[in-house]
């Protein structure tokens, strides 16, 4: 989704080998994820040999949930399969539901474009020699 919003603004498409290349993520596997973007209508994709993918909306217009939830499935409270038998089982439930609903909030207040300025701002590595 980076390499995707770096190319936002001049509307230019970005190849699969392209972001294989730049991130050493197979091929294969880069397909499947970019797919379901596709489906979660994150990303368009064109065909043929000027082809490649795009973001449908602003890197500000995106937030992490979003991402996380076409890839992974929705964030939330059902992914506890616990069931609450007894007191201490619920104080447990209610915790890992409170946690979920706090990482929720999280991740929908970072956007793509907050990520690309952090990674803006992260120091880049130093070599000694």
């Amino acid at each position: 989704m980076l390499e995707l919003a770096a190319n936002y603004e001049g509307g230019e498409l970005v190849r699969i080998r392209s972001i294989a290349g730049n991130h050493g993520i197979p091929s294969r596997f880069l397909v499947q994820i970019l797919l379901q973007l596709k489906n979660a209508g994150l990303v368009a994709s064109t065909r043929g040999a000027s082809g490649g993918y795009k973001l449908l909306k602003a890197p500000e217009d995106i937030n992490l949930s979003e991402v996380i939830a076409a890839i992974e499935g929705p964030l939330g409270r059902d992914q506890t399969p616990m069931t609450a038998d007894s007191a201490a089982a619920q104080a447990l439930l209610d915790i890992c539901n409170e946690v979920a609903d706090k990482q929720r909030e999280m991740l929908e207040a970072v956007t793509i474009s907050d990520l690309q300025d952090r990674v803006r701002q992260a120091p880049s590595d130093m070599y000694y020699i």
